[in-house]
């Protein structure tokens, strides 16, 4: 079964090119809608400012590093901390899907120098897209310099996956 999408040597197939091109633009749309989409569409689960957050006129702006560290004792219960500790990892895992893809995709992926590099301005492409947004229609997003480091190891992760999964490939062969 696993034949009809990667060959031997771990390569895709054309018919799984073809699946994976699709799957990437799939995730890739339900990437815009969860980054894009003005956040008061979204159901609200968190009642509570985050700590650190700054506001500039429409845009919101998270810059302390490891924030969840440097301001956690903020908060006021331990449900707002775990809120917070899931949104950090929501991020991490929302770019792997795609760089998981990409890397079976595009062979100048597959080095982990180039997928912290593409991982890294895919993240920050998406915030300063958000502060854009803000500017032009005030869909309260936050630029969070977290999100860039949580994503950026997301890439890192999915190309652990892909080695893992090309070696338990070949070894299938």
């Amino acid at each position: 079964m696993i034949k009809k999408f990667v060959k031997a040597d771990g390569e895709l197939t054309h018919l799984g090119q073809r699946v994976i091109k699709i799957m990437a633009g799939l995730y890739a749309l339900a990437i815009v809608c969860m980054c894009f989409l003005p956040q008061y569409w979204y159901p609200q689960y968190k009642n509570f400012e985050t700590p650190g957050m700054i506001q500039i006129g429409r845009l919101y702006l998270l810059p302390t590093p490891f924030n969840s560290i440097v301001n956690g004792h903020q908060v006021d219960s331990f449900y707002e901390f775990w809120l917070i500790i899931l949104q950090n990892l929501s991020n991490i895992f929302l770019l792997y899907p795609l760089i998981l893809t990409f890397l079976f995709l595009f062979k100048q992926w597959r080095s982990l120098r180039a997928v912290i590099w593409y991982s890294f301005c895919l993240s920050l492409f998406i915030e300063c897209t958000q502060l854009l947004l803000d500017l032009l229609v005030d869909a309260e997003r936050v630029f969070e310099v977290d999100d860039l480091w949580t994503n950026t190891l997301g890439g890192v992760l999915a190309y652990g996956t892909y080695l893992r999964m090309r070696k338990w490939i070949q070894k299938k062969d």
